[in-house]
């Protein structure tokens, strides 16, 4: 009895039936239900896909237009097909760059795909910095319509198809560009930005103070703290180019180190960091606070007269017994109703808060407009003055005084450190740094007064040397004095006079100002007037005239043009950078603050009995410190006596120009201005080091280890096929690796003796010089010698024809 298999259920496909349908045969085999099936099916796979299509087209379109989705954003040359730039208004955004030709966001150029293109520096001659964005394959990088559906873009240069040459304003500013670049083209999951950015968008503009900020104060500056404090341009090294993959952050990291060049597209020494050798913690800096409310006098006459109580007028009648025209007063003791509550070395920070200005200048490609922006920032210090006539402390011999402004616009910080040097005579040194932007500046100040009667005068002797780091620039810069007139008649006022210089010894350019005193008869418009002119040699480029705590025009001479060059209205006091102040707690014994402290209180509490006891006390103490020191020099703490120039110099000084690729953040502790880098791994300062291949092939063999000693079907091989195992991806790579050191190292000696044989070139050409030119006084000598010969002979020739003609002459009278 044969027993048949049971018929299958009603629409079950048998597994060979099934299996030649999955792999596309006898479709027509196929159920109607199964068709209904997959017909539905692929129905709700294409409204799926036409949603994700929808989805992610919207969500790029919400990045383009989105003010708030901005990576960076700022003005860029761009090198054409016929060689020529044209400055345009750059956008970056996740995955695309805009170009519009101005900075309003209208005029739309083009928009570059950044998923294909790869970066790379480009040397150039001239100012600036170049970078390149191209294609590998020689393919279009442009997009085919624009952020707003644009099909047309306005009329400019043409500009090449498949790459782009950038020109930056500064190396600083070229390198945050690449940065920015690489960030965005390594990861596409960049929309988290604009949780952090705000609505301002740029993040190169963004308010990130107060995050610095709380770095510097909070606690020591790690590793982490740094990289999220210079993410902008810290992150972009080693980042893998799918932002949505599922790998770990463990693997990503073992991986970015075999694909730094691959995915970053720029192969320069920046490749050399080992971002897995860890960074020694800097220590804590110093904590800064916000500083509180300040006095500041109105512009004009009004706020620099000062009226004087019948009290006080027997006080100064009293002073002036003790005076002679003429007569020096850094030694007398003045009376403590006419000083202002803050020392010397306080008020000559004044001039620093809109140091963005030079932040500015040195972006400036022009040394005409630096020197613009220059004498902008100059002038910008004078506006802030006390009400009346106030004098500020005489420092006491070792007393320091410390703060910084932080830049919102460049995430920026510019420190200020002053020391009292010495008290006879009284020499005020300081120090100002922002390395960052670009710029330091070094000064000592003698400060000196004369008593001439009715009137004295407070001369600042000396001279503030400004320096632009990238540009190697200086600019010696000196200061007006201060006049004070009515003392016995007449209203007490205080003015500045005497003429100033900004001089450039690089550029030839030279600025001269000259601070007016009011006439006898002037009138109210003839207070605090300046005059000057700007120069190039002897030639008068602009000249300057206004009022130093009002408006200032500049007139341009070639073409005629006039413009407002300084006017520090409300708005721009209120813009103005907020001063941040060290902790009272955190003060040391002879910081300005905390010393003159008691002197302070009882001159804001208007107790000038306490503040004059106060003040004694501290004079008292400097005068028996100094009897215990004798005849001891005393050496200032922050400052050396440079015996060559005699100019005082801050001792931790650092003017090598910023590097992005190694600075983190530039802070400040106990007075020394530090800055805190990476640590680099290097060899002969080429990309790829045989220490960090010897790594990877330890790595490898690890690996090769590692998998020997766990059990695999491998094991079960004949012994033939174990002996000659298959090259693994990884042994290959090394050996590339490898390969490259090798290479590398063959080049770093072909450049070494390239630069023997040019060291030697050039000294056989000095050799030559040195010998043409004993050659050339020899033969000089010669000739001046033959010339003095045959002159000689001709003299004596000329001398026995007058004697024979005399002889002639006295003969024929006989």
């Amino acid at each position: 009895m044969t027993l048949s298999a049971p018929p299958p259920p009603t629409g079950h496909v048998p597994m060979e039936l099934e299996a030649r349908v999955f792999n596309g045969q006898e479709k027509e085999c196929s159920s109607p239900t199964e068709k209904l099936a997959r017909k539905e099916s692929l129905k709700v796979q294409k409204k799926n896909y036409r949603q994700e299509k929808k989805r992610a087209t919207r969500e790029l379109f919400s990045a383009l237009k989105d003010p708030s989705v901005v990576i960076m954003s700022n003005w860029l040359k761009i090198r054409g097909t016929l060689k020529s730039w044209t400055k345009l208004w750059c956008v970056l955004k996740p995955g695309v760059l805009l170009i519009y030709k101005t900075h309003k966001v209208e005029h739309w150029v083009g928009t570059v795909l950044l998923n294909a293109c790869k970066l790379i520096e480009r040397p150039s001659k001239k100012d600036g910095f170049c970078f390149k964005l191209y294609h590998p394959l020689d393919k279009s990088i442009w997009a085919m319509k624009g952020p707003k559906g644009e099909n047309v873009g306005s009329i400019t240069q043409p500009l090449p198809s498949s790459y782009l040459i950038f020109r930056a304003a500064s190396e600083s500013d070229g390198r945050c560009w690449m940065d920015a670049l690489e960030l965005a083209l390594s990861c596409s999951s960049l929309y988290k930005l604009t949780s952090r950015v705000g609505r301002d968008g740029d993040l190169n503009t963004s308010p990130e103070s107060s995050h610095i900020l709380h770095l510097l104060q909070s606690s020591p500056l790690t590793d982490q703290d740094l990289l999220q404090l210079n993410e902008s341009m810290l992150e972009n090294h080693h980042m893998e180019n799918d932002g949505y993959s599922d790998k770990s952050e463990r693997e990503a990291h073992e991986e970015s180190d075999t694909g730094a060049n691959e995915n970053g597209g720029r192969l320069t020494e920046e490749s050399d960091m080992d971002q897995s050798d860890d960074l020694s913690p800097c220590p804590l800096a110093t904590a800064y606070v916000e500083q509180g409310q300040e006095e500041m006098g109105e512009a004009g006459e009004a706020s620099q007269v000062e009226t004087v109580s019948e009290e006080n007028k027997s006080l100064i009648w009293t002073l002036l017994k003790q005076l002679r025209p003429g007569m020096d007063l850094s030694k007398v003791v003045l009376p403590t109703f006419i000083l202002e509550p803050r020392s010397f070395l306080d008020k000559l920070s004044d001039y620093y808060y809109h140091a963005d200005f030079l932040s500015q200048a040195i972006t400036e490609e022009s040394p005409y407009c630096r020197m613009k922006q220059v004498l902008r920032w100059y002038l910008s210090g004078f506006y802030k003055k006390p009400k009346g006539l106030k004098k500020p402390y005489n420092p006491i011999l070792g007393e320091t005084f410390r703060c910084c402004w932080l830049h919102p616009r460049t995430d920026s910080c510019t420190f200020y450190i002053a020391e009292q040097v010495s008290h006879h005579p009284p020499i005020s040194a300081f120090y100002v740094s922002n390395k960052k932007d670009g710029f330091c500046i070094n000064g000592s100040i003698l400060a000196k007064s004369k008593f001439y009667g009715n009137s004295l005068s407070a001369i600042l002797d000396g001279k503030a040397r400004l320096l632009f780091l990238a540009r190697n620039e200086e600019y010696v810069i000196t200061m007006p004095y201060a006049h004070c007139k009515g003392i016995l008649y007449g209203t007490m006022t205080l003015e500045l006079g005497g003429k100033i210089t900004i001089i450039c010894e690089k550029t030839k350019l030279a600025t001269e100002l000259e601070f007016k005193l009011k006439p006898f008869l002037g009138s109210s418009c003839s207070v605090n007037q300046i005059f000057g002119k700007i120069r190039l040699g002897d030639d008068v480029l602009a000249t300057v005239d206004g009022h130093w705590d009002g408006e200032v025009f500049i007139h341009e001479k070639k073409t005629g043009h006039q413009e407002m060059l300084w006017n520090p209205t409300l708005d721009v006091r209120q813009r103005r950078l907020k001063r941040q102040v060290v902790r009272l707690d955190q003060q040391g014994m002879f910081e300005s603050e905390r010393l003159w402290q008691h002197v302070t209180s009882a001159i804001m509490s208007q107790d000038q009995e306490q503040a004059t006891q106060e003040k004694f006390v501290l004079e008292e103490a400097q005068r028996q410190e100094a009897k215990d020191r004798g005849d001891k020099l005393w050496i200032p703490r922050l400052f050396n006596l440079d015996p060559v120039s005699n100019e005082w110099q801050y001792k931790f000084a650092d003017t090598k120009p910023w590097d992005p690729s190694i600075c983190l953040v530039q802070f400040e502790k106990d007075g020394m201005i530090q800055t805190k880098e990476r640590s680099l791994r290097r060899h002969s300062g080429l990309s790829y080091s045989q220490n960090w291949a010897v790594e990877q092939k330890a790595k490898v063999q690890g690996k090769h280890r590692k998998s020997s000693s766990q059990p695999s079907s491998c094991s079960q091989n004949t012994e033939s096929s174990s002996t000659t195992p298959e090259p693994t991806h990884e042994s290959s790579d090394n050996e590339a690796f490898m390969t490259q050191c090798t290479r590398c190292n063959r080049e770093v000696k072909d450049i070494a003796d390239i630069e023997a044989s040019i060291a030697s070139i050039q000294q056989t050409q000095q050799d030559i010089q040195s010998n043409l030119h004993a050659l050339t006084q020899q033969v000089l000598q010669r000739r001046r010698a033959e010339e003095s010969a045959v002159l000689g002979r001709r003299h004596w020739f000329i001398l026995c024809a007058l004697l024979l003609l005399q002889l002639v002459i006295n003969y024929a009278s006989t």
